[in-house]
This record gives structure tokens, sequence and C-alpha cells, in this order.
């Protein structure tokens, strides 16, 4: 007889595991070339640095204490200097909050800017991580299709003028997760204006813009309105491990993140973010870590692009990965990326289906490939073994 166990909370309803998340479940396997994780390269992460970083840290015993919900305020300052040169306008201490990385940021803002029930409008494809922090949130969630220049302003445009009222619209604004295309300056200032006339939050998700390889990202988005929160953090530059993320947001959104964040966990790693604040502190040693990250990763990108469309040629179309840590790929002779995985895995290399990301449609003739943590000799070796799968 099975013990009688007190109900869960509904708001478990419906909810499901990421299914990237359990797709590296399967494909561990050491033979497995795994181009399905959106992890950064471990050997890239800069292992001395980060350890000198933290014997500094560890001098002072008084670092080992609690710190500022807000986050740790040294670092504070050195995250409101860099966030002033990129937007282009003094950014006060006081719209600098520092998360636990920047998917608790996302966690907490639907926390603070949501009611159950309401509209969320997100990019098709979209990031699983905001999906389940939305879906968690009981939010509506409407989509708006993606093209080369980002989303799609004209069928947001279209969405508004039906008398849809978002509450929020969310945009991973460069080198989009999964779909790896970079949202236009004309429509960022676009979207920009239009959440200032419909009065709804833009949350500016953004891991990946300093990882541009050919020129530098447009301007952000927050940089034409207040109405745009703005998330980022160390993970893809530095290391996952430091959990460093930071919005910028109006003061009134900061409090009410700050109240939520008490309840939480009261406060991040006061350790992790000494280190954080050192390393991005030293800008001539972190510029050029990142120029170095970039050179590699660039060369990665290409060389996977090269592979795929020399293999593949007219079956598929591809992002040229101009930044970034993906290479989104549609099949243009009806392949089913998920059939297919399940071949490619037989023959050792792993991808995500694109359906992994699907809001409203299928992308069952998609996928996504993480090009950042393979050279590009076992890259080319990826696309020869997706191409055996294709044999069998």
């Amino acid at each position: 007889m099975s013990p009688i166990t007190p109900p869960l909370a509904s708001r478990l309803d419906g909810l499901q595991s990421s299914a990237i998340r359990d797709l590296l479940k399967l494909t561990a396997r050491p033979e497995v070339i795994g181009l399905a994780g959106g992890l950064p390269d471990t050997q890239l992460m800069p292992r001395d640095r980060i350890a000198l970083a933290a014997e500094s840290a560890l001098i002072d015993r008084a670092r080992l204490q609690y710190t500022e919900s807000a986050g740790w305020g040294p670092l504070r300052e050195v995250l409101a200097a860099r966030e002033s040169a990129r937007l282009g306008r003094p950014v006060p201490l006081g719209e600098v909050f520092v998360t636990h990385g920047s998917q608790q940021a996302l966690s907490l803002l639907a926390e603070v800017l949501l009611d159950p029930g309401a509209l969320v409008v997100v990019e098709d494809p979209a990031y699983v991580g905001a999906l389940q922090v939305f879906r968690a949130a009981g939010a509506r969630i409407v989509s708006v299709p993606l093209d080369s220049e980002g989303m799609r302003i004209d069928a947001l445009t279209e969405l508004l003028d039906r008398g849809e009222r978002p509450a929020l619209v969310h945009t991973v604004s460069n080198f989009h997760n999964p779909r790896g295309v970079t949202l236009s300056s004309r429509r960022r200032r676009e979207l920009a204006e239009l959440a200032e006339r419909h009065r709804f939050w833009v949350i500016e998700d953004d891991p990946y813009g300093e990882l541009w390889f050919d020129r530098p990202v447009p301007e952000p988005v927050a940089s034409h309105s207040p109405t745009v929160i703005r998330l980022s953090s160390t993970s893809k530059t530095l290391a996952p491990t430091l959990r460093t993320g930071w919005m910028i947001a109006p003061d009134a959104v900061c409090r009410g993140v700050e109240l939520l964040k008490q309840g939480a966990d009261l406060c991040g790693s006061a350790l992790t973010q000494q280190i954080a604040a050192e390393l991005l502190a030293d800008t001539d040693w972190f510029d050029a870590h990142v120029d170095k990250v970039r050179r590699i990763y660039g060369d990665r990108a290409r060389a996977l692009v090269q592979a795929l469309r020399s293999r593949l040629g007219s079956r598929i179309v591809s992002t040229d990965a101009e930044g970034g840590m993906f290479v989104w790929v549609d099949f243009t002779d009806g392949t089913d990326t998920v059939d297919l995985l399940a071949r490619a895995l037989d023959c050792g290399v792993a991808f995500v289906p694109g359906s992994a990301f699907a809001v409203s449609g299928a992308e069952r003739n998609s996928m996504r490939l993480c090009f950042t943590t393979s050279d590009a000799a076992t890259l080319t070796e990826a696309v020869d073994r997706l191409m055996r799968a294709f044999g069998e």
C-alpha cells in the first residue's frame, strides 16, 4: 500500500522538465559528439585568474558575510559603469540589481510584473528557460515569429492592433537562443516605441551580446526606453559557476525584486560577486580574454556552418552564426528532426530538435546545434556522422 501524501500546489500542473536538460542526460556518453547543450567551453574559462581573484577576496574575513540583497556594492558600481557605456546614458546604482544568474532575474521579474492570466509575448521558437518561468507564473503566452532580423515587429503590431494588451514582451535580442539571429537596430527602436505607446514592459535577455565574431551588436533595446529591462550575466564570458547575473531596471522594479529575493535566498554569494567584480573591473585583462573567446568560437562556428552547407547543400538553410553559441538549421526536404535524432545518436552525434523550442508551430523540420565545446575537426566529424544518420 503506497503512503498517503499531502497534495502539491496546483501551479505545478502542466509544468514539464526542460526537454533539453532531459536530452543531455541521454547524450552524456563519451562516444557521442554533443552539439545539444548550450554550454561554454570549460577550457576557455579563466580558472587561474578566477583563483587569484578568489584568493584576494578571501584575505578579508568580513567578505565571507552576508551581503546586500541587491548585490555587493562594488560589483554594482562596476556594472553601473559598464552598462552606462553600453546604453549610452548614466545608469544609477539604484537601477542595478545582482541576481543568482540572469535566470533568477527572469523568475523574480515574472513574479513582480505578472498577475495570473497576464499576457506575455515571446519569440517563436523561444528560449526554453523563459517559457518555463512564464508558465510557472500562470501567464497566457502568445508568440510572434522570428526572421533574419530577429523578432518580427510587424507581427507584434498586428497582435496589438487586434486588441491584445501584453504585460510584457520577452526578447533574446543578440544571437538568439535557439534561432541564432540578432534584432536589427530599426526593430529595436520600433519595439521600444511600441512598449511606450501601449504601456507594456520589455525584458531584453542578453547573455550572448559580447560574443560577437565580426562586428559588435547594435545598441541595446534598453537604450531607447525606460520600459525595457535588461538582463545579462558572466556565465558565457567568464564561468557559469560564478552564478553572477544582473538586471538594469527602474528603481520601482528593483525594489519589488528585492522584496521577493529576500524571501527566496536573502542575498547572493558575496564571494563569487567579489570575484566577478575584480575580473570585470580589470578591463584590459577582461577585454583580452573575451577577444580570445570570440576568436575561437568564431573559428568553430564557421567550421560547422561550412561543413553543414558543403555536405547537406540545398537540403538545408542555416544561420551564418555571426556570434553567440548556436547554429539553427531548417531542412527544406521535410526531414523530421525528432526521427533523425534517434538515428543520429546511434551514429554518435547529438543535437536538439527544433520542436523543443516550439511555441505555436511544430518546428519539426529544424534543429539547434551548439558549436562552443568542440574544435573544428570534431565539428566536421559531427556533420559526417549526421550524414551517416541520413544514410541509415
